[in-house]
């Protein structure tokens, strides 16, 4: 990743981690190297991070990241405090997103929270400027597949959870959702 694709990698993580519970179990998914559970620190007592751009495990001193897909790849056990998807759903099919929400349930104990960051549509245009320009990499902007933030709504809407938090960032162009599990 080049310095600009960092420093908006931790402006997301920055607006996520306010909704990390302290001693959080996190799945991270799409977690590249670990750079979230790093950054919660001590305040992480396990994580599980899933990345589809690994070849092999990546074995931190609170958290493992594997190669793979989620929800294909996904811990054995349940009872997580939080998933977090930070730049992520946006790259989902719309044919994938029921299963990845009824995933998130299904590991997720009572009350805890999907954290997600999708960006404005309006981002794909500055990111391939910015790709071009070579300032990014653009890690996998061909993927988006057209998403609308709103949709991440209807996309976690269904029983069992509830919207918590909804905001924008980075002047506007990047949203915020927190859902927590209510059953």
């Amino acid at each position: 990743m080049k310095a600009l694709d960092r420093l908006i990698q931790r402006m997301r993580m920055r607006q996520a981690l306010r909704f990390v519970p302290a001693k959080a179990r996190v799945i991270d998914v799409g977690a590249h190297e670990g750079e979230l559970f790093q950054a919660i620190g001590e305040r992480l007592e396990r994580g599980f991070g899933i990345e589809p751009l690994r070849q092999t495990e990546l074995q931190g001193d609170r958290f493992v990241v594997v190669p793979g897909y989620f929800p294909a790849a996904r811990p054995a056990d349940e009872g997580w405090n939080a998933v977090t998807m930070l730049a992520v759903l946006e790259h989902i099919p719309a044919t994938g997103q029921p299963a990845l929400a009824a995933a998130c349930h299904a590991l997720l104990a009572p009350g805890g929270r999907v954290i997600i960051t999708v960006p404005a549509k309006a981002v794909d245009h500055i990111l391939a400027v910015l790709r071009w320009l070579r300032l990014i990499d653009g890690m996998s902007l061909e993927e988006h597949y057209g998403f609308e933030p709103a949709d991440t709504e209807k996309i976690f809407g269904a029983p069992g959870f509830r919207l918590m938090h909804r905001s924008r960032f980075q002047l506007g162009l990047n949203h915020l959702y927190v859902f927590e599990r209510t059953d």
